[in-house]
């Protein structure tokens, strides 16, 4: 009998061939509408985060460990929407809005990945901050190349070995009947809901990662701000505490915006309505935060401001020369 089972099991696991993404809407004159809502935001993720990358590689004045964190920053938000996008639009004005179970699960292992690193390199930029503004004098040697290497190196080790288990443990259970996810990407809850095998083991999983990720790096983040605010509260110039909070500004906004959003979907156990109400928070952390950040860091900050304007100014230089 049990052997009987685990056989159908498999078989039903291995059928599984393609997935039904229910999407946003389902209404064809609001699909096309959204269509070219998000297609705007992509395009100005992508703008903006290369530029941003390509600021940070090509000026001299953006070659210190903050920017090169977060250049890596933007390097995630590029992989993390470019993830999802594309096969969104791609559904958007077909009508077919299927995904291949290996797409699927590609997807998933990225998602995972992505946003396990884009918490720990927010962490890393959080020290890196504290380093500068609590021991500015050893800065250089406590923020040397090696160790910003490392203090990358890690996120993406640790975020794509966690995305590879969650997303095995993901696609080892069985779908069968409905095959259609309540979502617009390949997201764990809903997935979750479809499975007819037991889900215990990956639901401990998750939420046992997804709290000790969100709670470890919160906690060096939020440690590292109390250091940094009671440095700035020691500090007797004006000037200098203006100077001090406003390079920890770009960094709290990105840090509030991400983490609150992927709070409220993932400490909750999946359900219809928390999958429904998941899809609207899913919005503002999978479009809405890689967009904002380039812009975020780049209106508040006057040093790529200045690397923007010498960008421009060596374009034009060059045009009319030519």
């Amino acid at each position: 009998m049990c052997c009987r089972h685990e056989k159908m099991s498999f078989r039903n696991y291995t059928a599984v061939t393609e997935f039904i993404l229910l999407g946003l809407t389902d209404d064809p004159m609001l699909e096309k509408i959204l269509f070219g809502v998000f297609l705007v935001i992509y395009l100005i993720t992508l703008v903006g985060n290369l530029c941003m990358i390509l600021l940070i590689r090509t000026n001299s004045r953006l070659q210190t460990p903050m920017y090169f964190f977060l250049g890596h920053l933007s390097f995630v938000d590029l992989c993390y929407s470019s993830n999802i996008t594309p096969n969104m639009l791609y559904n958007f004005l077909s009508d077919q809005k299927t995904i291949s179970y290996a797409g699927c699960f590609t997807q998933c292992l990225l998602f995972i990945s992505l946003v396990i690193t884009e918490f720990y390199i927010l962490a890393s930029m959080a020290l890196d901050r504290y380093v500068a503004i609590c021991s500015p004098l050893h800065y250089t040697t406590r923020m040397s190349k090696n160790i910003c290497v490392s203090l990358v190196t890690v996120p993406y080790t640790y975020g794509f070995l966690n995305g590879l288990s969650q997303a095995v443990l993901t696609f080892h259970l069985s779908f069968c009947g409905s095959l259609e996810i309540n979502h617009f990407y390949c997201a764990d809850p809903p997935l979750i809901m479809l499975a007819c095998s037991d889900t215990y083991v990956k639901k401990m999983a998750m939420f046992t990662v997804a709290g000790f990720t969100l709670s470890s790096s919160l906690f060096i983040i939020l440690l590292s701000y109390l250091f940094i605010f009671v440095a700035i509260l020691r500090m007797r110039s004006a000037e200098g505490r203006h100077k001090a909070f406003s390079t920890c500004g770009s960094h709290l906004a990105t840090v509030t915006i991400f983490y609150g959003t992927l709070f409220c979907m993932y400490q909750r156990p999946p359900s219809e309505k928390s999958v429904e109400e998941s899809k609207i928070i899913a919005v503002f952390y999978t479009f809405l935060s890689p967009m904002l950040n380039p812009l975020i860091y780049s209106l508040r900050n006057k040093d790529v401001i200045h690397a923007i304007q010498q960008m421009i100014r060596g374009n034009l230089f060059h045009k009319i020369a030519g």
